[in-house]
């Protein structure tokens, strides 16, 4: 794996942990924490240079599912209110859900990345 690879999921292990650990203030911890710690998890294990294709497919399956689920009916009118409200709490669900839509698409994105590269590892030594 290139050192550029390592490094990535490195920051995005640390970052999934912090994510986790901001979970902990939410309505509903117990939900959200796991997902960002099982993240964390995939990346810890990316760095090591293992991509578990099977749970890694899964895990992306079900980000973008959870993500299609909770997308909000406008992107720009949630932006707005963030913007104009001037700081992170939450005073709204919709605020809540479209939060935890873009989490989960960053969780997926991430999850791509290795799962390419463990399908490009999986394709360099088939014979």
């Amino acid at each position: 794996m290139k050192p550029y690879f390592k490094y990535f999921f490195i920051f995005w292990f640390f970052a999934f942990l912090l994510f986790a650990y901001w979970q902990l203030n939410d309505p509903d911890p117990e939900i959200w924490a796991p997902i960002y710690i099982a993240a964390a998890i995939f990346s810890a294990l990316a760095v090591k240079g293992k991509h578990p294709m099977i749970p890694l497919t899964i895990a992306i399956i079900a980000c973008l599912i959870g993500a299609f689920y909770f997308f909000p009916d406008s992107v720009s009118e949630w932006i707005s209110y963030e913007v104009e409200q001037k700081d992170l709490s939450m005073k709204t669900q919709e605020s809540e859900e479209a939060r935890e839509t873009f989490g989960l698409l960053i969780i997926a994105a991430v999850l791509a990345v290795s799962a390419y590269l463990g399908w490009k590892k999986h394709q360099i030594t088939k014979p």
